[in-house]
């Protein structure tokens, strides 16, 4: 890294403590620890933006160390114990370190500047066992804060949780005390989390939740695509199509049919990978927030989990497979919360004495809702004149699609699709095995979600039509 200055923050009299990580940490920890080290920081959960027209370099110090005092998990160590369980320490004390980087020209430059520093900054992994799994990098320009630059651990925080992270960042830069918005905003620390984990009422959840997976484990098709023509391991693509007719007809549909917009986009993906597996069922593995569950609602921590959603005769009637994706979907996220390793080595048992369970290979994140709509998002989904004129808002003509980069083979994963949302469209970010969707399926598969729920909106009553 070549920064010119390392500030650094303080913390003193935080909280303290040790114990069981929780199911969250537990589950990236393991992942990670599954990955080579120049590909584990693709984990990292990272965000980055301008200050504009700046901040004193004090203030954001201050800022930063008010977070640490909010939220433990910033502050928290990792490591296995003797019999290979992990567990959490938190620190009551200790010093990070601020990468800083000196600003010059205008914002144009400012922003440049910060970019590189902010993926030298993203592209480095984390020791969880000895350092905090926080990094800030900030440019500076005449002794202000011009841009700042958080890459945390996933073991630290999910997406989620980095919505929440920012928020209080920005209030706490703003001038508020700590204690105020953790009185507005309180928030379940991971210890707390654990407590509840190990708690009687945790331990019946987690094996409720894990029963149900099971029962659809058991219940689905041991395979959708079909396997490899060849086992030679090939770099998976990344395709992402932007779409600012998925924008509108999302919405659109979800109204139309009373369902969520994730239930909307999940249907659409069923019927996809259907279509281009050969399969009648669809079985996705759902990232879930978990956000909605008692004490998680503002949680820095990493309380996401996979849900798993099987629906048969997945290629129907479109309005007809949204309908049945969201009642099981209510299912799925029910039983989203669990701890993931019992889960693992409960499958593991059933598949030596049985044989394959169902296809766990095609994973499903819809991100659209974990931070606040920008302005221009607003404008555009409400038509105002302050958008300009839109012309055909479910025009499919005006997508984009884009190959940015290549991952390494990821065993186990046929596909994984992200649904993000940017100023007046949808991205989805398709990353895939090419022996089982290669880039010309992948275009299919991109272009045919779009098509689905957009045909449907056509046919809505409402306008657009």
């Amino acid at each position: 890294m070549t920064t010119s200055q390392q500030l650094e923050i303080t913390l003193a009299s935080g909280r303290s403590g040790t114990g069981p990580a929780t199911w969250g940490q537990q589950a990236i920890w393991d992942a990670v620890g599954r990955l080579s080290p120049a590909d584990a920081p693709r984990y990292n959960i990272t965000t980055a933006a301008p200050l504009d027209p700046g901040l004193p370099v004090p203030v954001v110090l201050a800022a930063l160390t008010g977070l640490l005092h909010l939220h433990d998990s910033l502050h928290t160590r990792l490591h296995q114990d003797d019999a290979g369980r992990l567990r959490q320490t938190v620190d009551p004390a200790g010093r990070l370190p601020v990468h800083t980087r000196p600003g010059r020209g205008g914002p144009a430059e400012l922003a440049a500047t910060g970019r590189a520093l902010h993926d030298e900054l993203a592209a480095l992994p984390f020791d969880c066992a000895a350092e905090w799994p926080l990094r800030v990098g900030l440019v500076v320009a005449d002794g202000l804060a011009r841009h700042i630059s958080l890459v945390l651990s996933h073991t630290a925080v999910d997406g989620a949780g980095m919505g929440r992270l920012v928020m209080d960042l920005t209030e706490l830069s703003l001038g508020e005390p700590p204690e105020a918005v953790r009185a507005r905003r309180p928030a379940q620390q991971p210890l707390e989390e654990a407590a509840f984990q190990t708690s009687e009422r945790g331990l019946k959840r987690d094996a409720n939740a894990r029963a149900h997976v099971l029962r659809k484990l058991r219940s689905g098709p041991p395979r959708l695509f079909p396997p490899a023509a060849d086992d030679v391991a090939r770099p998976f693509p990344n395709a992402v199509l932007s779409s600012p007719a998925l924008f509108r007809a999302v919405d659109r549909v979800a109204a139309g049919h009373r369902v969520s917009g994730s239930s909307v986009l999940l249907a659409a993906t069923a019927v996809m990978t259907a279509r281009l597996s050969g399969s009648p069922d669809a079985v996705l593995q759902v990232i879930v927030n978990n956000r909605f569950l008692p004490g998680l609602t503002t949680a820095v921590s990493p309380v996401a989990g996979d849900g798993l959603l099987h629906l048969p005769d997945a290629d129907g009637e479109f309005g007809a497979v949204v309908r049945r994706t969201h009642a099981a979907s209510i299912a799925t996220y029910r039983h989203a919360y669990y701890n993931k390793r019992l889960l693992d080595a409960e499958i593991a048992r059933l598949t030596a004495g049985h044989g394959p369970l169902a296809d766990r290979s095609c994973i499903v994140n819809d991100t659209r809702d974990l931070v606040p709509a920008p302005a221009t998002d607003a404008a555009a989904a409400t038509g105002s004149s302050d958008a300009g004129d839109p012309g055909d808002p479910l025009d499919p003509a005006r997508s984009t699609l884009r190959w940015p980069q290549e991952f390494e083979p990821r065993p186990g994963l046929s596909y994984a699709l992200d649904a993000l949302r940017t100023p007046g469209a949808v991205e989805l970010a398709l990353t895939a095995d090419p022996s089982v969707l290669p880039r010309p399926a992948m275009e299919r598969f991109l272009h045919g979600i779009e098509d689905l729920v957009v045909t449907e909106a056509r046919a809505l009553p409402g306008p657009g039509r």
